[in-house]
């Protein structure tokens, strides 16, 4: 397998805290998949939403040109019960065959969410 891409990115919390303050149910239908929007006790938690950008964000970075990922086509499971967080990529029209397995890693330090993206290529 090959690299298919890297991406990171940087969110500044505060933001996240205005635009929720703004747009308190907009932000979270826009951003998040059916999965993570499940999650309803935690669509007004900044921390939650700022996470799901971040890695949103760096995911896109990884994967373009080739594949251009939608905020919902995107779907983060954070670490739960000892497992290594996932990303889970499920376009909706476009034949991705070539995308294999997605690695995610998220840091966090006060005010900042920082995530890291790299995207394996199924081709050799």
């Amino acid at each position: 397998m090959s690299i298919l891409g890297i991406g990171v990115d940087v969110v500044h919390v505060p933001r996240i805290v205005a635009l929720l303050s703004r747009y308190p149910q907009r932000l979270p239908s826009r951003i998040l998949s059916s999965s993570e929007a499940a999650n309803s006790h935690l669509l007004t938690d900044p921390a939650f939403i700022a996470v799901r950008w971040a890695v949103k964000e760096a995911a896109y970075k990884a994967l373009y040109p080739l594949h251009r990922p939608t905020w919902k086509e995107l779907t983060y499971h954070g670490l739960t019960n000892g497992h290594k967080p996932v990303l889970l990529y499920h376009p909706r029209f476009i034949d991705h065959t070539d995308v294999g397995d997605i690695h995610v890693s998220v840091s966090h330090d006060g005010d900042y969410v920082f995530a890291s993206v790299l995207a394996e290529s199924k081709r050799q």
